[in-house]
């Protein structure tokens, strides 16, 4: 298994498989738009921009589980993105990231690479680095800010 075999809802409405990201290296995130967290949208926008023409995806998946931090329709979502941090880069529709309800791409994911003491996603903006092959490489927790992941996805981007 890999990501490539798991399919979601991109934020405007459209089925999209993974598989679609084939030999690309992405970084899958989990995401709110009123979090202490939120302005690493900018950042991630930045590491889009740097590397997305070496092959490199940010996608971002908005959650609502964490303190009703993303409570707006996938339209709302978006147009905050768009508006205040000036998002290009994939954005999907709202998922739950744990429980049963639990979107099978991140039930995959965290069966993949562990947090600190449990599989659980525990906040916002938890991170997964996945390579070239659609292998999970290694995951970040909400507080490793993506301007510090740059030595990290270059050297997936070469190998």
């Amino acid at each position: 298994m890999s990501v490539y075999d798991y399919s979601a809802k991109t934020i405007t409405g459209e089925e999209t498989s993974l598989s679609d990201y084939r030999g690309k290296v992405l970084l899958i995130v989990n995401t709110a738009s009123k979090c202490g967290f939120t302005p690493q949208f900018k950042a991630l926008q930045s590491l889009y921009d740097t590397y997305k023409d070496q092959g490199f995806e940010v996608l971002g998946f908005p959650c609502n589980q964490f303190m009703n931090q993303d409570p707006g329709s996938d339209q709302d979502i978006q147009a905050f993105c768009q508006k205040h941090y000036g998002v290009t880069f994939q954005m999907f529709s709202k998922i739950n990231v744990n429980g049963e309800d639990a979107h099978p791409l991140f039930k995959f994911l965290v069966s993949q690479k562990s947090g600190l003491l449990t599989q659980a996603i525990k906040w916002n903006f938890t991170k997964f680095l996945i390579d070239r092959h659609g292998e999970v490489i290694a995951r970040y927790a909400p507080q490793k800010k993506p301007s510090e992941l740059s030595t990290a996805i270059e050297k997936v981007l070469q190998s």
